[in-house]
């Protein structure tokens, strides 16, 4: 590789860092072809870039980009994949599930909205993680509960106020 290629590649790293907030560091080495193309399928399917880029790039790349990646740089060992994706816990829960059929990716790391997760133990952390729809549903479901709760009030409260009239009346 050129000198010159290298920096374009250096460059499209550095612009996809920019633009992604959700970004895992893997290790999938040791999978074979078959497994390697049904991980990028699943990746595919769960609308997340997979890469597997040279560690001296990413390395410059992160020290290119005007983000913090804190202790990332750090990991950067032996094989690494990088997945960006638009929601955070969307390649914590494809890794989860792909495990289930092999040993690998293993979560070398991952840099959520400029929150830094180190290790492979953090994994389950990750996986419930909210993605904002999840977080848009539950604060609209916690806005309408009270307003119910007034509602049914009212409506058992009329119920209970017919009923004592009716005792009233017959009485």
């Amino acid at each position: 590789m050129t000198r010159e290629e290298k920096v374009n590649v250096i460059q499209d790293l550095t612009a996809q860092l920019a633009e992604s907030s959700t970004i895992y560091l893997t290790d999938i080495s040791g999978l074979n072809a078959e497994k390697t193309s049904a991980l990028r399928r699943a990746c595919y399917k769960a609308n997340i870039r997979l890469a597997v880029v040279k560690n001296t790039m990413l390395a410059k790349a992160m020290e290119a980009s005007e983000k913090d990646f804190g202790e990332l740089p750090e990991v950067l060992k032996g094989s690494t994949s990088v997945m960006f994706s638009e929601t955070g816990n969307a390649p914590a829960k494809l890794i989860k599930n792909f495990r289930k059929k092999a040993d690998k990716p293993v979560l070398k790391g991952a840099y959520i909205a400029e929150a830094i997760y180190i290790g492979d133990d953090q994994l389950n952390t990750l996986e419930s993680i909210k993605s904002k729809e999840e977080m848009v549903g539950e604060i609209i479901g916690l806005l309408q509960s009270p307003a119910k709760n007034v509602i049914s009030g009212l409506k058992s409260g009329g119920g209970k106020l017919a009923g004592i009239l009716k005792t009233l009346s017959e009485k």
